[in-house]
């Protein structure tokens, strides 16, 4: 089985994390996507602090009817920072057999350099990295770290790279929507329609709870 394991705080998830992950369902044969939620995301602070219980109904909300998606928990069962190396390591411990694949937008990849042990993200699992608006990957072996750019062999016909442990990079471009959960976040504390921006399920449940009344 081919795994993608998709995360972020889903503060809230919006329709282009939904089609990130639809995108690298089909570009790379996956049998399903993984929505993780950060519980203690280690990058910065969550907006809001909205809580972990409610991302996840978010996202339930948002996957629902689509049998290629489902969430997982793991990392609200843990104490501490949620960093992604660890998320991936019980996964890989679950799935000793599978395919794994960790989707991130190209903003991400970018920064990955500053991750917790990302140098064992390479090395444990493949990476599907799709193109956000904005923040292309131009020159995929320069966007590597320095501290691990020597263990890749890039491929310009695919414009693939090949870690020595036998797991890839792969780049799509796909559809970009410029959606950011910020924004959404900012309509919704103004009162504003946030229609078309998140999946109607989710939109009534945030109206319903008054998520974001109070968010910067």
């Amino acid at each position: 089985m081919r795994i993608g394991l998709m995360g972020g705080t889903f503060n809230p998830i919006h329709l282009a994390h939904l089609r990130i992950a639809e995108e690298a369902r089909e570009e790379c044969a996956l049998d399903r996507v993984v929505f993780v939620p950060a519980a203690d995301p280690p990058h910065k602070p969550l907006a809001g602090e909205v809580a972990f219980a409610r991302r996840c109904q978010m996202v339930r909300l948002a996957i629902a009817g689509n049998p290629g998606f489902e969430l997982s928990d793991i990392e609200g069962q843990r104490a501490g920072k949620s960093y992604s190396i660890d998320t991936i390591d019980r996964f890989r411990v679950e799935h000793p057999g599978d395919g794994l694949f960790f989707i991130i937008g190209s903003d991400s990849f970018l920064e990955i350099g500053l991750w917790h042990r990302f140098a064992e993200i390479f090395r444990t699992c493949s990476l599907i990295v799709v193109e956000r608006p904005g923040r292309p990957v131009t020159d995929p072996p320069s966007a590597l770290p320095d501290a691990v750019r020597d263990e890749f062999i890039y491929d310009a016909a695919s414009r693939g790279l090949t870690h020595q442990s036998g797991e890839r990079v792969h780049f799509l471009s796909g559809c970009q929507l410029d959606i950011s959960s910020s924004t959404i976040r900012r309509l919704a504390a103004a009162g504003r329609s946030i229609t078309y921006l998140v999946p109607p399920a989710v939109e009534a449940y945030i109206k319903e709870q008054r998520i974001y009344n109070a968010c910067p």
